[in-house]
C-alpha cells in the first residue's frame, strides 16, 4: 500500500468514525436541545449536515491546491 493511499485511508477513517459518533448522538442532542427550542434543535441538525459537506469541500481544495 502506498504512503498516499494509507493516508487517505486513515483519514476517511477518522472522517467516518467521528461523523458516525456524532450521528449515533445526534437525535439525543436534538431531543436535549428541542426541550430549550425547536429552532436550536433545526440548527444543530443543519449545521450537522453542513459540516459534513463543508469537510468534503475543504479536502477538494486542498487536494487541488496541491496536485498544482
Amino acid at each position: 500500500m502506498k504512503p498516499e493511499t494509507r493516508n487517505a485511508l486513515i483519514a476517511s477513517a477518522i472522517f467516518l468514525a467521528i461523523f458516525g459518533i456524532a450521528g449515533f448522538f445526534l437525535p439525543s442532542i436534538m431531543l436535549a436541545a428541542g426541550e430549550t427550542s425547536l429552532w436550536l434543535a433545526a440548527l444543530i441538525a443543519i449545521v450537522f449536515i453542513a459540516a459534513f459537506f463543508v469537510v468534503f469541500w475543504l479536502r477538494g481544495r486542498y487536494q487541488e491546491r496541491r496536485k498544482d
